[in-house]
């Protein structure tokens, strides 16, 4: 797995290492059962301070796309699987709406609308 991340972005560090996190398992480039690398590994490999990696996979923990694992460090769950089935659906939500002549904007206020229904 490799984690990415843009010096030059405004969206801190361990946002972007869990987006990265995110975007693999919504193209399916990793799945549920894997382990992602060590906050070490990470930490070293991108430069950043260790607390930031593991901010990160802390968020990603609270959201339930990682669960730490004693010794195993962190591994993806089932919801990994998920976020890659959602993708697709999210590219054909948006291939239906430009048929429609409707932009992203207005998909994301649908969504967000549909998303207040359920508070």
């Amino acid at each position: 797995m490799l984690i990415r991340i843009d010096a030059g972005s405004e969206a801190p560090l361990y946002d972007q290492i869990a987006a990265s996190v995110r975007e693999d398992a919504a193209a399916g480039r990793v799945g549920p059962g894997e382990r992602l690398p060590s906050a070490r590994e990470v930490a070293e490999a991108l430069d950043v301070n260790l607390h930031t990696v593991l901010k990160a996979y802390q968020e990603l923990r609270d959201e339930g796309l990682v669960e730490m694992r004693r010794g195993r460090g962190a591994v993806l769950t089932d919801l990994a699987g998920a976020y890659a089935g959602l993708s697709e659906d999210a590219r054909a939500l948006l291939a239906r709406a430009r048929e429609l002549g409707l932009g992203v904007d207005a998909v994301v206020a649908l969504v967000r609308a549909a998303g207040a229904g359920e508070r």
